[in-house]
């Protein structure tokens, strides 16, 4: 039994000593964006940062805007409007991503850094066609039409302001753009920062 108890104590003493020097070296959070730009929508990662010199994120966007080719007399109707214009068509623009990117601490606290992260996305470009004119009324929309839906690889430039004001929560400013054969993003998102930002000081 007294073994048992070595072994445990051992056990408690190495994970608390592991988990230590993790936090020491390493930080891991998620952080979410309103992005406003050309599209406007979401930005979601999950980042990791090493010895605050180098990150790595994966992550999801997604955008959406009034559709290039929507005719000038649409109207979604009454039906529309009460339901907030979440089944008007959109031009929908969806990334899933991974990147890496570099830190430079702009304060001397490490309350101010620079994120300056570069990737590549797998893209998700959805947008309305084939518009036919109907007559509804004025309670449903005047048009049908379906989706055309492809995929494309983009470039990801991500720079990002991050504002860890604590070890658990900060702010983020991070211009963004998305680069690829078919569609660009370009815009900026502002956000928040949740989990272990940074070393304790």
């Amino acid at each position: 039994m007294n073994t048992f108890y070595k072994t445990l104590v051992f056990l408690l003493f190495v994970n608390a000593t592991i988990n230590a020097q993790f936090k020491e070296n390493n930080a891991l959070y998620t952080s979410g964006e309103l992005n406003l730009g050309n599209y406007i929508g979401v930005d979601i990662n999950l980042n990791y940062i090493y010895k605050e010199n180098y990150s790595f994120k994966i992550g999801y966007t997604g955008n959406i805007r009034k559709p290039k080719s929507q005719p000038e007399d649409y109207s979604s109707g009454l039906t529309g409007v009460l339901l907030f214009g979440s089944a008007n068509p959109y031009d929908q623009l969806e990334n899933y991503q991974i990147g890496v990117g570099k830190i430079y601490k702009l304060n001397p606290s490490g309350t101010i850094r620079a994120n300056l992260s570069l990737g590549i996305g797998y893209t998700i470009i959805s947008e309305p066609e084939n518009w036919v004119r109907i007559n509804n009324g004025f309670l449903a929309e005047n048009y049908t039409w379906n989706y055309k839906k492809y995929s494309t690889i983009s470039v990801i430039i991500n720079p990002k302001i991050e504002f860890p004001f604590s070890r658990l929560y900060g702010l983020t400013i991070s211009p963004l753009i998305q680069l690829n054969k078919d569609r660009t993003y370009i815009g900026i998102g502002i956000g928040q920062m949740i989990g272990l930002l940074r070393k304790r000081k």
